[in-house]
């Protein structure tokens, strides 16, 4: 799972595709190491934080968070990022262990 605990809240794996012609969850994948990651597309260019602000915005719509809990931890300016989700680690590790749970059961 691409979901791990961390100090005030949780940290989730993307890749994230920009101009991708949408903003939408494609759902989870693994690298070639079988690192899990959240596969995510937005319409928005990767230039000047642009593409990192679309995908934040998706996550907090599709998570019901808000957008205020989502930063961008590494991988600024790269394809393969880790966001932090700030709240109780606890509570977010079991929701959004649920949510990843309904994507790989959900299809495309």
């Amino acid at each position: 799972m691409p979901l791990r605990p961390v100090s005030g809240g949780v940290s989730l794996r993307l890749r994230v595709t920009p101009r991708g012609g949408a903003d939408r969850i494609d759902g989870l994948a693994a690298d070639a190491s079988g690192e899990p990651f959240l596969r995510v597309r937005v319409s928005a260019v990767a230039e000047k934080g642009k593409a990192n602000d679309a995908v934040l915005k998706l996550l907090a719509r599709a998570l019901r968070l808000p957008r205020s809990a989502f930063a961008v931890a590494s991988g600024e300016a790269g394809r393969t990022k880790s966001v932090t989700i700030s709240g109780d680690t606890e509570r977010l590790m079991a929701d959004l262990g649920d949510w990843l749970a309904h994507l790989e059961k959900t299809p495309g």
